[in-house]
């Protein structure tokens, strides 16, 4: 984002502040009446206007209010914006920033980044030239990114010798359009940015117009209320500890995006279930306190030192959870040079967590430049607006849009890249959600050791992992399992290999007397619940199966933590659509080499350590 040149110093006082954006196609006029807002009003810096007038004097230009604006060079040259420029105003209700977000359909990547730190929107539209492609497109994208306050300004009134019937079929046409995606905006305001009708005073070239001008309308937009009285979030940023000096504090990090915390409270971690009592909130240079609300970055500990990673959501156990679930139906846009591809894997990122996700179904796509559907595409291109249903790689915690803002909004990354973004709207339950509400009831029912699991780590030298080893029958499975255990097991490591075979005709006997086929999805239900044991243990544990597919996976990661999970397929035909995280050869010739590079990469994933 571009400092603009035009900046006001602000007094140290205890005023309101507000972002607002301004938006709208491409030369719209959005830049021309912010500079005439500022000019008008006072609020330009002294001399500034007349060095920009003496400036375009020199260079041959007639001088535009934009140029108070328009701060990069390029910009000047094309008369477009081309990144967001950001304008300190003033006025005598508030401090505003002004976002003057580029309306070039080629930018619309920095229009989103710049709508989306805003609370309001101004939404500029050319009397002469109507309603155009991005008028309608910003419109909706001020909806995904939960801009609800909205004032339409058609600018450029002039040119249209301040016509009535031209003002009102522009706002009749663009009401319509804004009345489809559920947005009333607070008002239509005919104006001339370069003229300066209507922008800080009424015009006498619209008598028939007495509403608000452009000035009062920043002030009519109502502050957006604390997020105090939502339930309680906070997505973990980092878990900090401190052994210096006998210090063995363990301190949950992150900012409270809603709601209100106190020491005392009881705190569940989604999508794991694990919850804790708070014990202390910690500060840095300040005074101790015992309590944190929305928008406070904060540090805290917990009576039990239970495990929690990074991408979690911290929740009152008190209040409304958010959902969990591996299927989500979704709304988002994309912005990608290249299509978004359904079954192409990309990685969707929603507060700290990140998940891979893939489009398992595309139910409409809309023509975000006038919203019509169009139905006979598969796949989402560049500029694209769609309703779709996302499958993740593991449960993930969200809020839906109608409820919760910060922890339903998600982007959509490609090959590092983020290319598109979007907001939750329904969290879908299937059979992952059933299982997690198990594992919740089994983790608060858990009888706890006095031996923690990180405190086995230690002492082992290991950190628990689950070696999933899948592939083709005959491929070798169970050699290359008992290898790589015995190996493990010489060089010093917690290990135990567990086949299936010992698994079903033990712990699930009794489903292998009925139709063993009709009761895989319990099976590998037991045999994660197993495995979670042999973690709690502190143990490396080896389980091999025959060609286990992406859902059977998926029982694993909603019973055991994801991140102490490693799948390794085994043999150079992958036959299902799992994900693995290692390929090796299959056959007794490749058995040695195998087993080398699955000991590499337990070691590069900090698993075990170099001898």
């Amino acid at each position: 984002m571009v400092e603009a040149i035009v900046e006001n110093n602000f007094e140290v006082e205890t005023q309101e502040k507000m972002d607002i954006v301004f938006v709208g196609h491409v030369d719209h006029g959005k830049s021309t009446v912010i500079g005439r807002l500022l000019a008008d009003t006072g609020t330009l810096p002294e001399g500034k206007l007349e060095q920009v007038r003496e400036s375009c004097e020199r260079n041959s230009k007639p001088f535009e209010y934009a140029y108070l604006i328009d701060a990069l060079k390029d910009e000047r040259a094309q008369s477009i914006t081309i990144d967001s420029a950001r304008v300190f105003f003033k006025s005598q209700k508030r401090h505003y920033i002004i976002i003057d977000a580029p309306g070039h359909i080629e930018f619309i990547k920095n229009m989103v980044t710049g709508a989306s730190r805003a609370e309001a929107a101004v939404l500029v539209i050319d009397a002469l030239e109507g309603i155009q492609e991005n008028s309608r497109r910003h419109g909706y994208l001020l909806w995904m990114l939960g801009i609800k306050q909205i004032v339409v300004l058609v600018n450029k009134m002039d040119l249209v010798d301040y016509k009535q019937e031209v003002f009102d079929s522009i706002c009749a046409e663009y009401n319509g359009f804004l009345r489809e995606i559920g947005v009333q905006p607070l008002c239509y305001i005919p104006v001339s940015g370069r003229m300066g009708d209507n922008v800080a005073s009424l015009s006498e070239n619209t008598p028939w117009y007495e509403g608000y001008t452009v000035l009062t309308a920043l002030d009519s937009f109502e502050k957006a209320k604390p997020l105090t009285d939502k339930p309680f979030r906070m997505p973990v940023q980092d878990i900090y500890k401190f052994t210096l000096f006998g210090d063995n504090r363990r301190i949950v990090a992150g900012t409270v995006s809603s709601g209100t915390m106190r020491v005392g409270d009881e705190l569940v971690f989604y999508p794991s279930g694990k919850s804790s009592i708070v014990k202390s909130i910690e500060t840095f240079s300040a005074p101790v306190k015992d309590k944190a609300s929305s928008g406070e970055a904060i540090g805290f500990t917990l009576n039990e030192q239970i495990y929690i990673r990074r991408g979690q959501i911290a929740a009152r156990a008190d209040e409304p959870a958010p959902k969990v679930a591996t299927r989500l139906r979704v709304s988002l846009f994309w912005l990608g040079k290249h299509p978004m591809l359904p079954k192409k894997q990309y990685i969707l990122k929603l507060g700290t967590a990140r998940v891979k996700a893939q489009i398992e179904t595309i139910h409409r796509i809309i023509d975000a430049s006038d919203y019509s559907t169009l139905n006979d595409k598969n796949q989402i291109e560049h500029h694209d607006v769609a309703e779709c249903t996302l499958a993740l790689s593991h449960p993930l915690a969200v809020d839906l849009s109608e409820t919760m803002t910060d922890t339903s909004r998600f982007v959509i990354v490609d090959d590092y890249e983020i290319w598109g973004g979007g907001i939750v709207l329904e969290a879908i339950e299937d059979e992952s959600a059933e299982l997690l509400e198990e594992v919740v009831n089994r983790d608060r029912k858990w009888i706890k050791s006095t031996v923690t699991m990180s405190q086995r780590a230690e002492r082992y030298n290991q950190r628990p992992t689950l070696l999933i080893v899948t592939g083709q029958k005959g491929i070798g499975r169970k050699p290359f399992a008992s290898t790589l255990e015995r190996q493990l097991f010489e060089n010093g490591k917690y290990v135990y290999y567990l086949g299936i075979g010992s698994f079903l005709y033990g712990v699930g006997a009794d489903l292998k007397r009925q139709n063993p086929g009709d009761n895989w999805h319990e099976h590998i239900r037991r045999m994660a619940e197993a495995a979670h044991l042999f973690l709690d243990a502190g143990m490396i544990l080896i389980m091999t199966a025959v060609e286990l597919t992406q859902d059977d996976l998926k029982v694993f990661k909603t019973i055991i933590n994801p991140n102490q999970i490693e799948t390794i397929w085994i043999g150079d035909q992958v036959t299902t659509d799992i994900n693995y995280d290692l390929q090796v050869m299959g056959g007794e010739e490749n058995l040695e080499r195998s087993v080398v590079q699955v000991k590499r990469m337990l070691q590069d994933h900090g698993i075990i350590f170099s001898p």
